[in-house]
């Protein structure tokens, strides 16, 4: 193998190459849709009026499908709604949040929300800017090692 035969290679795995599948025709959606109500125009036309009334009732037809199948898709998404189980995880983690085993942590974090209410609702306030992000993730790491085992048990 050269190093003619080793580019040419490499230029054909990374070069782009065509698509070879084919788009669906656009031609057969239309006679699906279009197409036909032209049909029916022409030959409403050419006969004696009884072809205006046809296609006024053929789309009140369809009207009534479109609702038909509004009403089936809200149907499936109420089933849907009432088949999705339950995530067990936040109310464990609250729960936790308010045990004995995480209160240093929720206390730590409700007396920094205090401070920081208090910071911005005076406007002669000039010290540090504060924000409790740190308190709040200690509290969450705290509920989420407690909660993990509970959760591990129910998910069996």
């Amino acid at each position: 193998m050269g190093i003619t035969d080793f580019f040419s290679d490499l230029m054909a795995t990374v070069g782009f190459h065509e698509a070879h599948a084919e788009a669906p025709a656009e031609e057969d959606e239309d006679n699906k849709d279009g197409g036909g109500d032209e049909d029916r125009e022409e030959k409403s036309v050419e006969g004696d009026g009884g072809g205006e009334k046809a296609e006024e009732g053929g789309d009140e037809g369809g009207e009534k499908e479109e609702e038909e199948g509004e009403e089936a898709e809200a149907e499936e998404e109420e089933e849907e709604e009432d088949d999705e189980p339950v995530d067990p995880k936040p109310k464990m983690e609250a729960e936790c949040a308010k045990s004995a085993q995480c209160a240093p942590y929720k206390h730590h974090y409700d007396e920094c929300v205090e401070r920081v209410t208090a910071m911005h609702e005076d406007p002669n306030y000039k010290g540090p800017k504060e924000d409790c992000v740190e308190e709040f993730f200690h509290l969450q790491h705290c509920a989420t090692q407690c909660a993990a085992p509970k959760l591990f048990k129910a998910l069996k």
